[in-house]
């Protein structure tokens, strides 16, 4: 039974991060290239036990090694990007990256045969047989179980803005959804997806963990698919929630800002006499000398919603429920509050999801294509 431990929980503030990639032909259609590069050779240097498959052939994923420090991420992850696109070049394959891949039709797409994920496709069926979603997860790790759990809980309010940042996933199965982030819908349509909702502690999470794979709901703690985990196998928060980005320089951004709030949040659980006290009184927020919001998973739904439909656009229930914020607003204050710049500059660009339907209704599907490739 796989499941994890608190006592994983041991370095403050290291990186992992992983992306999912599409592998594409020489027109940027998608291209059943995961088996050769996965299985039948061996992806070489910092690629070496770093490259796996999601559920289409299509779909494949890269994680980077543990980094010790927020200024190296950006050097490691040109590294792995780099060696990625080289080695899929070797190979006649090109790479490319969104939420979703808009020429992407999954009925006319190849399931990959791992075990794991053709017991996934017997289990869940139509959700799982259409997921063509493709997304990056950041990982900081936290030196104390519980700490990760309250600070997993506490980010859940942010997660919508990252979602409205990144979306990037207009088009799904080959037409224009009306979404900013499909990508958000699409994998949502799974079981244990979405917005988790608050965990008391350390324990309750791993009690749960447990009970979920004992009574055979997964197969391992790898099928909680929640935007945010502490992650009980690598001692870890993580943030799962943005969709795929072809500019690392998009991605550095998230993964500034998903550090820097970890960073603050665990430092808030440290200073707080009582950081605990709002998930004992129905969220109601914090009071004099108390951290922490504990909100109702159904608001940060909400939230949600109006990232994945507006994007850039969004506006939402704001953290102390006293109205509502613009994501112009929440960036400006984010920005200012944890000394990021990443985040005005992803506000400030055109936004992914604007960028792919400008280029499809200029010149075409051709170019959309190879707009993503990097």
């Amino acid at each position: 039974m796989e499941t994890g431990s608190a006592e994983n929980f041991e370095r403050m503030g290291t990186l992992g991060i992983e992306e999912e990639f599409f592998v594409v032909d020489e027109t940027g259609r998608p291209a059943s290239g995961t088996d050769e590069l996965v299985y039948e050779n061996d992806p070489p240097g910092i690629l070496a036990d770093r490259v796996d498959h999601e559920l289409f052939k299509f779909v494949i994923e890269t994680q980077t090694p543990v980094i010790d420090s927020p200024m190296e991420a950006g050097d490691v992850l040109r590294e792995v990007r780099e060696a990625l696109v080289s080695y899929a070049a070797d190979h006649g394959y090109r790479i490319a990256a969104a939420g979703l891949h808009p020429a992407a039709r999954w009925r006319e797409l190849e399931h990959a045969e791992k075990p794991r994920y053709r017991s996934q496709l017997d289990r869940i069926r139509y959700p799982q047989h259409r997921n063509t979603t493709a997304g990056l997860h950041v990982h900081v790790g936290v030196d104390d179980a519980d700490k990760a759990t309250w600070v997993a809980n506490e980010l859940r309010w942010f997660l919508p803005i990252m979602l409205a940042l990144s979306a990037n996933s207009p088009y799904w199965n080959g037409f224009d959804t009306g979404l900013q982030s499909a990508r958000a819908k699409v994998f949502e349509a799974l079981p244990n997806t979405g917005m988790p909702t608050a965990f008391g502690s350390f324990e309750e999470f791993a009690d749960f963990e447990r009970l979920m794979v004992e009574q055979g709901s997964i197969n391992d703690r790898g099928e909680l698919w929640y935007d945010v985990r502490p992650h009980s196998g690598h001692g870890t928060v993580e943030v799962r929630t943005p969709d795929g980005q072809a500019d690392p320089r998009r991605v550095a951004a998230f993964v500034e800002y998903v550090h820097a709030l970890v960073e603050d949040l665990a430092a808030r659980y440290e200073d707080g006499a009582d950081p605990w006290a709002a998930y004992r009184s129905s969220g109601h927020g914090p009071r004099d000398g108390e951290e922490g919001y504990g909100h109702r998973r159904e608001l940060l739904d909400e939230n949600k919603w109006r990232a994945m439909r507006y994007g850039h656009d969004a506006s939402f229930i704001d953290r102390d429920r006293s109205g509502t914020v613009d994501l112009g607003t929440v960036v400006d204050r984010e920005c200012d509050r944890l000394g990021v710049e990443g985040l005005g500059d992803l506000y400030g660009a055109e936004s992914g999801a604007d960028r792919q339907r400008r280029i499809r209704d200029e010149e075409g599907i051709d170019a959309l294509c190879e707009s993503l490739v990097l």
